[in-house]
């Protein structure tokens, strides 16, 4: 129980309360419409969702562009769906889906609830490794925006999850002890690692039931944040 230490809660906001897959699946659906490929949309979600996650650790580690990552993610899912797109087709849809993407405003199962159970007691925050330009967009669409006092994204740190100085200047803004700080996030190494390394409290949510591991307290709903605080 942190009752009576956490004053601040920190989420991650993709895969945590707004729920990318879902919302991505129905940006592709619109875009790739739009643009008149008639591809089977569940072949290629099953192909770009591996290739997604691997980019998106590469920008992590530093290792590719954010031009990089919006591009090579759908080149690398046409060529494994074996299907061939211009160069230029493929730019125009990586734009296409930043910007409908906040269009589509899910979010996971108790969002709204747990967050109101928290608000009266705990300052909330949001640090996302995702792109400035939509994040605010994806929190004002999902209602959800009011809820939170400082968002912190890697474009305004100059670093991504999980590098501590994001971390750090989390705590900075918020004006927190590391100690009074939780966590919550659905990556073990950004969210649970990169937090613990700036002094946080941690919760996993793993609503996907991937193992356990004995780096911090794993809950599978949000609404079992009410067991922790």
């Amino acid at each position: 129980m942190l009752k009576g230490i956490v004053t601040d809660v920190f989420f991650d906001l993709d895969h945590t309360l707004w729920d990318f897959e879902r919302n991505s699946a129905l940006t592709f659906k619109k875009i790739l419409n739009g643009f008149g490929l008639k591809i089977d949309l569940e072949r290629f979600l099953q192909a770009y969702a591996p290739i997604n996650q691997e980019y998106w650790r590469l920008y992590r580690e530093e290792k590719v562009s954010q031009a990089e990552l919006r591009y090579q993610r759908l080149r690398k899912t046409f060529d494994a769906i074996d299907i061939r797109v211009e160069h230029s087709t493929i730019n125009m849809l990586s734009q296409a889906y930043i910007e409908h993407l906040s269009s589509f405003n899910h979010v996971f199962p108790g969002t709204i609830d747990i967050l109101e159970y928290l608000k009266p007691n705990y300052k909330l925050h949001i640090i996302t490794n995702g792109f400035q330009e939509i994040q605010q967009k994806k929190l004002k669409n999902a209602n959800i925006d009011t809820y939170f006092v400082h968002i912190i994204n890697s474009e305004m740190a100059g670093v991504k999850k999980p590098n501590p100085h994001i971390f750090q200047l989390a705590l900075q803004l918020a004006n927190v002890k590391p100690g009074n700080a939780l966590m919550i996030g659905d990556n073990l190494e950004a969210d649970i690692l990169g937090a613990q390394s700036a002094g946080f409290h941690t919760l996993h949510f793993n609503p996907e039931g991937h193992p356990a591991h004995g780096f911090c307290k794993m809950i599978l709903s949000l609404n079992e944040i009410k067991t922790v605080l």
